[in-house]
């Protein structure tokens, strides 16, 4: 069982500390262990998912779900791994990564850029990343795809060509507990819904940021839940 021990959580927060309050375990083992979570919405309870499950998808967005279905749960729907990417100046960057569709990494020897190794130096799952369109959020279209980096097209890419500048986030932690993402390609916008609206099923897209900051407003804030914690009484969707 994950303790209940608190862990500071000032080093993932560009901008100072933040109150602890009882989703910090949960951001903790997101940012620092890696561990899938839920991305709970603020507002309504939903939560995060592709819109498609399966791994040969590369040009499906990503959605707001209030009911957890088996074929969801099974397929690991729910989950996403927050990994970090990089830094940008000394803020941390990250990719945010789909545990639907996970394939394994390509055997030893063969040429697999979208790999990447671990820590201990064994290669990684290849998982599909939210990609922000170039022309987000100006573009009524879709803002938001889940996709490997080579698989993604050319408005899905970096100015410079590279897939992976379009899939890096700036990650916050609120002053109220939740997190929000900010895509490093477009600072002055944040991951939010189309037309602003948080109903069953929203398609998520890229919203201008009409705070001006990093911190976003309690509409785009998503609460990280460990998966022992969906019975906790917040989730009056999963009941």
């Amino acid at each position: 069982m994950y303790t209940q021990e608190r862990t500071a959580t000032a080093n993932l927060v560009v901008g100072g500390p933040v109150a602890v309050n009882s989703y910090d375990n949960a951001i903790v083992a997101a940012l620092l262990e890696n561990r899938p979570v839920m991305l709970v919405h603020a507002f309504n309870g939903g939560y995060l998912r592709p819109t498609e499950l399966k791994d040969s998808s590369h040009d499906k967005g990503v959605q707001l779900s209030t009911a957890l279905d088996p074929a969801t749960k099974e397929a690991k729907g729910h989950l996403w791994h927050i990994t970090p990417g990089g830094f940008f100046g000394q803020r941390p960057l990250y990719y945010l990564e789909s545990a639907a569709g996970e394939a394994p990494p390509a055997p030893a020897g063969g040429a697999d850029p979208e790999a990447g190794r671990g820590d201990d130096g064994a290669p990684k799952p290849r998982r599909r990343r939210v990609t922000a369109h170039q022309d987000a959020p100006q573009a009524t279209a879709d803002s938001v795809q889940v996709g490997l980096p080579g698989k993604v097209a050319d408005k899905w890419r970096g100015k410079n060509g590279a897939p992976e500048d379009t899939q890096l986030w700036i990650v916050t932690v609120t002053p109220w507990g939740g997190i929000t993402f900010v895509p490093v390609t477009h600072p002055d916008a944040i991951l939010g819904f189309k037309d602003h609206a948080v109903t069953a099923n929203s398609e998520v897209r890229l919203t201008y940021n009409w705070g001006g900051d990093f911190t976003g407003t309690v509409i785009n804030t998503f609460y990280p839940r460990l998966p022992s914690e969906w019975n906790v009484p917040y989730h009056h969707v999963f009941t």
